[in-house]
């Protein structure tokens, strides 16, 4: 039996009801076999595998609250410190209905690798809780935040654990957590990213994961022989990813014609007018379907995605799962020839099947979406030194990040004879950083 179908099986034995962790375990594990196999005496030698799959340490915790008619209310939060070899944990909090222990490891799994990629010094983990903030009042969000913090503060640190934002978790609830943390443990520290720019946050952190991932998609698409420039693309969500997405795509001279909500897609043949979905998203926090409303030739369609839309490039920016095997055969269909993910792992099995059988350009999650990480990454850095660095200065940093994610990972995809397969390529050249360095640090 090879070692990656070994440590697999172990894993559905020890934990056979956490359906997200086994899923997003058995895809990373089965594309790492190429370096697994070529380095199995080594890795079975220091126990590798068995320590890469199980986090150091979860903490989960009750969080007590009262809403605003004095009802009690008992939520449960969860820290999941996945791995810490390459540099103090980093990655989100999590605050919605679905937030279990299974989604968070899958997430901190697939954070390990995301860190990595970025060249920082940044380890794998993830958080929340199963509170929903949506309909709530400031008040109850800020005494919700102010209880998880009071557990929270015990784990964390800006050497040794640094959270951000994710979904449900904004800059008001980083700021409320913020706020908790000082006034308990009395430090002025960058323990937390994403934070305000008046107490520590970073120039271009609300653009940061659009802007990169349309900077990595240039890079695939260049390496391929083409051009940005010209090219119809289809992009969901309408959230900070897909408006930065869409305004960085709109300076590089392709047109987005799509956007979306969870009701429905917009689809704009002349492209996407920014201000427009600018004004309705962050000033009147309406619904996309204002949109066709407002522009003459717009269409608006109720409940569905904008897979069927005829494409060059398809940005998938929304939520997990968005993109199914039918609607990868409508994208493929209708003349997509390339794909970068946006969100977090937007497109299930069946669609990355798809991509890979008909040898498109496909750029996973973990590389594609990585540039919010890495700024939040260099707001750990102006925290540390008291400096806060010019827009320019980050948007430069991102891009040049960005593109090193995307050599590091079409060169490790081609060194294990997968040239072009990017799934493979960035799991591969993430975990070799990170096994490196398990490796020389001892059985810990």
């Amino acid at each position: 039996m090879s070692y990656v179908k070994e440590i697999y099986d172990n894993l559905q034995k020890k934990h056979p009801y956490e359906t997200e962790f086994l899923e997003a375990a058995k895809r990373i594990l089965d594309s790492l076999s190429p370096i697994v196999e070529a380095n199995e005496d080594l890795y079975r030698k220091n126990a590798l595998l068995e320590r890469f799959v199980e986090p150091e340490r979860i903490i989960s915790f009750r969080v007590p609250w009262t809403d605003d008619n004095g009802v009690n209310h008992v939520n449960l939060g969860y820290r999941v410190q996945f791995n810490s070899a390459i540099g103090p944990y980093k990655g989100g909090l999590r605050f919605h209905p679905s937030v279990n222990q299974s989604i968070l490891k899958f997430l901190g799994l697939e954070q390990i690798l995301k860190n990595s990629l970025t060249g920082l010094p940044i380890g794998g983990g993830k958080g929340g809780s199963d509170f929903d903030p949506h309909g709530r009042s400031d008040a109850e969000v800020m005494r919700f935040c102010q209880s998880f913090m009071t557990e929270l503060y015990k784990y964390i640190g800006k050497d040794v654990d640094v959270p951000a934002g994710d979904i449900g978790v904004g800059g008001r609830e980083v700021a409320y957590l913020y706020g908790q943390y000082k006034r308990i443990t009395n430090l002025y520290e960058g323990v937390l990213t994403g934070k305000g720019l008046s107490f520590g946050g970073s120039l271009a952190r609300p653009e940061a994961t659009g802007y990169g991932l349309v900077y990595i998609t240039a890079e695939m698409v260049k390496a391929a022989g083409k051009d940005l420039a010209g090219k119809r693309v289809c992009v969901s969500g309408s959230g900070n990813v897909a408006q930065y997405a869409i305004q960085k795509l709109q300076q590089l001279g392709a047109k987005p014609v799509t956007c979306s909500d969870s009701n429905g897609y917009v689809y704009d043949p002349d492209g996407i007018k920014l201000d427009v979905l600018m004004d309705i998203k962050q000033v009147r926090r309406g619904r996309v379907k204002e949109y066709a409303d407002q522009v003459p030739g717009a269409q608006y369609v109720d409940g569905k995605r904008p897979w069927g839309v005829a494409c060059d490039i398809a940005l998938p920016c929304a939520t997990q799962n968005e993109i199914n095997g039918a609607d990868a055969k409508a994208l493929l269909d209708n003349g997509c020839w390339c794909v970068a993910e946006g969100a977090n792992m937007p497109s299930d099995s069946d669609a990355i099947d798809a991509y890979l059988a008909a040898k498109i350009l496909f750029m996973p999650a973990k590389a594609a979406n990585a540039g919010g990480v890495a700024v939040s990454a260099l707001e750990m850095s102006q925290n540390s030194q008291r400096l806060s660095w010019t827009f320019d200065e980050v948007d430069g940093k991102l891009h040049d990040i960005m593109k090193n994610i995307y050599k590091n990972v079409a060169d490790a995809a081609k060194r294990y004879g997968h040239e072009g397969n990017f799934v493979v390529g960035a799991n591969i050249a993430g975990f070799e950083k990170v096994a490196n360095a398990m490796i020389a640090q001892g059985l810990v």
